[in-house]
């Protein structure tokens, strides 16, 4: 039974999992899943933990990501994902959705929902996609207050705090590290540098900045896309992967139903789907009707009715 209805492994353990990796050095590697079910792939075939993409999240939603999204909404859908596995999950919280206070209580209800860590960011409210142009960041200050009160409403001091800036593409790099390091005095364990260019700029972060960094690796956006031997290489903690699946999946569902649409069948696209008994192994159906075998293993007798 253990793990079959939810994770086997405690929250707080999942969160010193993943604060001693991030003092490990080496590098953790968080796809992005965008439901529960992605998530315990990501988990069976070997990933350092589960990420949980903002922007995901609103498109799931038919949204943009433009602020839309409520706090209620991201911790359900991070507490379906992060009960999914053994792996820790790590959220998008984008601004904290309010004032320093809410950023407090974000951090309360998702500790609660078994995340192991979040990230907020220095964007002004709304705020946008980080590899987008137009945006706009809070004063130093004003971020410097956002993640002080996150840290003082965390209850598990192993609950990852992250600060990202996106600061870069709008102030320039130097000013960003000095919000990093502003950040990383205000308690934040971990900093996202969102949106550099070239691996020179991730290395400047790295020589400049002493706290663990963690980087973004998503597809048709401002980032080079680095292997996990270079990031690794210039000393980088963690890197996310948080559209790749959605957009591995949408591909397919939108070539599926094209097909569907043209050709009246889907039976020239079945060698390209999971097959039935793939997606049974992953939902570990065996291990549902043993459990069932061994609750309901009675028989009526003698009954009269």
């Amino acid at each position: 039974m253990s793990g079959l209805l939810g994770s086997a492994t405690p929250a707080s353990e999942k969160r010193r999992k993943f604060r001693r990796g991030l003092e490990s050095g080496r590098l953790l590697r968080f796809p992005g899943a965008f439901s529960p079910l992605v998530a315990k792939l990501v988990a069976e075939i070997g990933f350092d933990g589960v990420y949980v993409s903002g922007a995901v999240l609103s498109a799931d939603l038919g949204l943009p990501d433009i602020g839309l999204t409520t706090l209620t909404e991201v911790v359900g859908r991070g507490g379906q994902i992060a009960s999914a596995t053994d792996l820790p999950t790590f959220i998008d919280a984008d601004t904290g959705f309010g004032e320093p206070m809410s950023a407090a209580r974000t951090v309360t209800l998702l500790e609660d929902a078994g995340l192991a860590g979040l990230h907020l960011e220095d964007q002004v409210n709304p705020k946008r996609c980080g590899h987008l142009d137009g945006k706009a960041v809070v004063e130093t200050s004003e971020m410097v207050k956002r993640l002080r009160a996150a840290v003082a409403a965390r209850r598990d001091p192993n609950f990852i705090i992250c600060a990202r800036t996106d600061a870069a593409g709008i102030e320039g790099i130097p000013a960003a590290i000095d919000r990093a390091k502003a950040y990383a005095d205000a308690g934040a364990d971990l900093i996202f540098t969102e949106a550099l260019h070239t691996p020179a700029d991730f290395e400047q972060f790295r020589e400049a900045v002493g706290v663990p960094l963690l980087a973004n690796m998503t597809e048709f956006g401002k980032s080079e896309l680095l292997t996990a031997g270079q990031l690794s290489e210039i000393g980088y903690n963690a890197v996310i992967y948080p559209v790749t699946t959605l957009r591995l999946a949408m591909h397919a569902v939108e070539v599926g139903l094209r097909e569907i649409s043209s050709a009246g069948t889907q039976s020239g696209l079945v060698d390209q789907m999971q097959h039935r008994s793939r997606l049974y192994e992953l939902l570990r159906y065996t291990d549902y009707n043993q459990f069932d075998s061994d609750i309901y293993n009675f028989s009526l007798q003698g009954a009269t009715q």
